[in-house]
Formats: structure tokens, sequence, C-alpha cells
């Protein structure tokens, strides 16, 4: 059998191999799947009438997700940046896990783009020449190309790298290592387009400053890394792979600092909108004290500073850092917080006021949480089979057997088997 084929059907079939507690973690989010089959179907037939949104508030929970998940996409590089260009060994081991985070998140924010179009016979016009792509005057035909390039980026580096790992051959750097070192850069660009997404409007004042493409960056940097060090310490807790500490650690010391830097932007936002008061801070208001008797997003961005404040702090101290159980809830913290924080925080309060002044709130309907809930459930289970497929690459679970003498047929290179393969020269045939 084709090496390539072999690696897909194994790499399958060890996605579903697991213990009682991976199923029953499979059965769970597959139950939660189907809330958002249910919630697709009524949306897709009847259109964003089931939402919540209006003519005064047009972006609501599905973007508040799209534009947290590409930070999460993008955050990757955090992963890949010491392991390929300062060789950080114990990054290096593991860091398909955080391409694997990449891939998830970005196919994640696909579904909840289409969830906003309304429906799915919309998508035409996001392909080139075949629709009305506006391309390039319209930022988001930039977003649309930089995400779709950054998830091939990620596709091939990680099921190359696992490949040749699978075969016991060594990656050919001349083509490998171009593609990590344009994926780092592509990386910073996928959150900097969506930044640019939003700060190029005018009429938002809320979101029309320059520092909005540097608070995407360090907000991303610090939540992403803390779902990889919470994928790390799940990972650590319940498989045979080997997660170093210094790693963990490593990545740790991102969030802080990342975390630091996104307060104090929120810090000099707040300061350079409130001191002069103008008009152009009735949004900012709006979110932190409410307006008019309207409230709504009042305790989700104090609790949003809150879950920041508080685990920066805790960060700060490396007894905390290093203790891998308060570890894992502030990292949960830190995630919570910024997705308050660029979700209901910045997406919604960017619409109230209108250009015009009107003041209109906005509570996501129920199918707009089934269909998140959805989403999210359906991310995590991805996440979950290609770790588990990773994983069983990187322990030697799944491998190669091939027979002596054996070689590809497009080359007529022989492969280099496992030193345990059965077809090894030192081989006893016995070995496992």
């Amino acid at each position: 059998m084709f090496p390539k084929i072999k690696f897909a059907i194994d790499f399958f079939i060890c996605c579903w191999k697991g213990s009682a507690k991976y199923y029953a973690w499979l059965a769970f989010l597959g139950a939660l799947s189907l809330i958002f089959f249910f919630g697709l179907y009524q949306q897709l037939t009847h259109g964003l009438i089931f939402t919540n949104m209006n003519d005064q508030v047009s972006w609501g929970l599905y973007e508040s997700n799209f534009i947290f998940l590409v930070g999460v996409a993008a955050a990757a590089v955090t992963v890949v940046f010491p392991a390929y260009v300062y060789h950080h060994k114990q990054l290096k081991s593991i860091v398909i896990i955080g391409e694997m985070v990449a891939i998830t998140a970005v196919n994640m924010v696909m579904l909840f783009i289409l969830m906003h179009m309304g429906r799915v016979d919309r998508l035409w016009h996001l392909i080139p020449v075949i629709g009305i792509f506006n391309f390039p005057n319209s930022m988001l035909t930039w977003d649309v190309i930089v995400l779709n390039g950054y998830l091939g980026l990620n596709v091939v580096c990680a099921f190359y790298y696992l490949y040749k790992k699978y075969t016991g051959q060594h990656p050919n750097d001349k083509f490998y290592s171009p593609l990590v070192y344009i994926s780092i850069v592509w990386a910073l660009s996928i959150h900097t387009v969506t930044a640019f997404l939003i700060n190029t409007m005018p009429p938002r004042p809320m979101w029309f400053h320059s520092m909005m493409p540097i608070k995407f960056i360090s907000t991303a940097f610090a939540s992403g890394p803390s779902l990889i060090i919470i994928a790390f310490l799940v990972i650590k807790r319940t498989t045979a792979l080997k997660v170093e500490d210094e790693a963990i650690e490593l990545l740790s010391q991102i969030v802080t600092w990342c975390l630091g830097l996104a307060l104090f932007l929120a810090m000099s936002e707040i300061v350079t909108e409130l001191y002069p008061s103008t008009e152009h801070s009735f949004s900012l208001k709006y979110l932190l004290f409410g307006k008019h008797g309207l409230s709504g997003l009042v305790p989700w961005i104090w609790t949003s500073f809150t879950l920041n404040i508080i685990a920066f702090l805790l960060l700060l101290n490396p007894k905390f850092r290093k203790n891998h159980k308060r570890l894992l809830i502030i990292c949960i913290m830190v995630f919570i917080g910024v997705w308050i924080d660029k979700g209901m925080g910045l997406v919604v309060p960017g619409f109230i006021p209108t250009p015009i002044g009107e003041f209109a709130e906005y509570t996501p309907s129920l199918f707009e949480v089934m269909n998140s809930i959805g989403i999210w459930a359906f991310g995590l289970m991805m996440f979950t089979m290609l770790a588990k497929g990773g994983i069983g690459v990187l322990t030697g679970e799944i491998k190669y057997s091939c027979e002596p003498g054996q070689g590809s047929r497009r080359n007529k290179e022989p492969l280099v088997c496992h030193p345990f393969c059965s077809g090894h020269p030192g081989s006893t045939g016995k070995e496992k």
C-alpha cells in the first residue's frame, strides 16, 4: 500500500481509538453539535430573522466569536516561532498541537462566518471571479484570502511533518522550513487584517483608531496561548506524550506580558476617550456605565476586567505559573476574560449608538446561543481528534511498517525504517 494512503488510514483510525473517557467526551461534544445542526437548519431555511440582530446592531454573537477565534488561530505562532526560530527543543517536539489549534480555530471561524451570512447560497459571493468579491476594495475580501491561506499553510506544515515522522524520515528543509517561516508572518497578518476590517470605519468611533491592530495581537497572544496551555496540561495528564514543564513555563510568560500589555492598552483607551468626554466617547460610556437607562453590557465588561486583572496579578508570581493546577484555572480566567473583551465588549458596543445617535440594545437570541455552543462543540471535537491522531504519530503508537528494500515508487529512494519496524535489518520481528 502507498505510504501516504496508509498514513491517512492509520491517522483516521487512531483518531477514533481511545479509552471510555475519550468516547464519553466525544459523545458529549457530539450531542452538543446536534444542537448546532438544528439551529443551522432553522437559520438556513428562514434567514437571520431567528437572531436578535437588527438594523442598528447588525453584528452580534457570531461576529464576536469570529473575531476572537481569528486571534486564537494566530496565537499558534507563539508555539511555532520559539520552536523554529529559537530552536526551543521542548516546544519543537510538541509544536504540532499548536498547529492543530490553528487548523481548528480557522474552521470554526468559517462556520461563524457562514452563520453570519444567514444562508449558505450567499457564500458564492466570497469566491473570486464567480461571485461579487469586490477585490481589492473590500477589507473583508482580504480577510477571506489570508484566513484560507493560513489554513492551507497549517494543514500542509502539520501533516507533512506528521507524515515524515510516521515513515521515520526527516522533513525536507528546503520545502518545510520556508513554509514554517511564511506561516509565522502569515499568522500576524490574519489578525492584523481582521483589525483593519473594523478600524477602517470612521462612523464607528470606538473602533476608529490605529491602536486596534496592536490590541488585537496582544489579546490574541494572551488568550491563544492560554488555550494551548490548557490543552498541554490535559494532554500531559491523559496521554503518553511528554510535555516538558519548560514549554508550559515559556507560554505562561508570553500570556503574562501580553495580557499586561492588553490591560495597559485598555487603560489608555479609557483615559483617551473619557478625559475629554466628547460625543465620540458615547460607545465606551455605554459599555462601562450604561446610558439612557440601557446597561445590558455593563456586567459583561466589568466581569472581563475583573477576570483579566486578577489573572494578570496571579501570573506575575512565578509560584502560580509553575503550579499547574492553579495555572489551569488562571488560563481559563484569561480565556473567558479576553473572549468577553473582544466580543461583547468590543463588537456590540461599536454599533451603539448608531452614526445618527440611536441607542438600541442587543441580546443574543436562543438560536444564536445554540448555534454558537454547537460550533464550539464541533471545534473541540475536531481538535480532540486531530490531537489524538497527532499524538499517536508523535509517540510512535502508529508508524509505517515497510518490507526490506521497499522504496518510494516516485523517486525510487528507500524509506528509512524505524529501528522497531518489522522490515528493519536489525529487527527480530518480535518487536511491537
